[in-house]
């Protein structure tokens, strides 16, 4: 007999662990609290510790860690396995928490070479 109040989790199986709805990770929200974040937004971790009255869900520890490294939000959701907009309302607490920060993506800037673009549009000129 459970002592009265205890919960009990429901487990699938040792492997899959217990079952846990995706709207009890985010505490029933469906958004973050700031600014939506773009699929392909890359987060890395500040290094920051959390506050003494902070407490991190595992599932929030867990994309903390992941984000050592720069993730995309997409990829955080494939690597953990968990639904895009429970990655996003999670990674959004990290955010507004300063533990985590968008980085900005910037492409390379490519050096335009004229003599190869002038071959080109001689060539499709004598087409």
């Amino acid at each position: 007999m459970e002592p009265h109040g205890a919960r009990r989790e429901r487990w699938i199986d040792e492997a899959a662990g217990p079952i846990v709805r995706p709207y009890a990770m985010t505490r029933g929200r469906t958004r973050p609290v700031g600014e939506p974040l773009d699929i392909v937004a890359i987060i890395v971790a500040t290094g920051r510790a959390p506050a003494e009255r902070m407490r991190l869900s595992r599932e929030q520890r867990r994309l903390l860690a992941l984000c050592r490294r720069p993730h995309t939000i997409a990829d955080l959701a494939s690597d953990s396995g968990l639904p895009l907009g429970v990655i996003r309302v999670l990674a959004g607490d990290l955010l507004d928490q300063g533990l985590v920060a968008v980085q900005q993506w910037t492409p390379p800037t490519a050096q335009v070479d004229q003599n190869l673009l002038r071959r080109v549009l001689d060539e499709l000129r004598a087409l």
